[in-house]
């Protein structure tokens, strides 16, 4: 199930890494970019950017996200 990616980036931010949300989102937004990564390791839904012009991507209260299927698989 999809979840909107503010909560996921808030998650990680109240758990791991209380440094700004920025940084995070936009990690997660590379994780997502089929053109970025040779497996994408997050699922998306909504605008995560074009190949020419990668940092063209919504807000994270525009997107969701989960798991991919290769992230499930590393998680095994």
């Amino acid at each position: 199930k999809f979840k909107k990616s503010a909560r996921t980036v808030g998650d990680v931010l109240g758990k791991y890494h209380p440094h700004g949300d920025i940084a995070c989102y936009e990690a997660m937004v590379l994780m997502a970019q089929p053109f970025s990564y040779r497996y994408p390791l997050v699922d998306g839904q909504g605008n995560w950017g074009a190949p020419d012009d990668p940092k063209s991507f919504a807000a994270m209260r525009y997107t969701e996200s989960r798991l991919s299927k290769y992230s499930k698989l590393l998680l095994r």
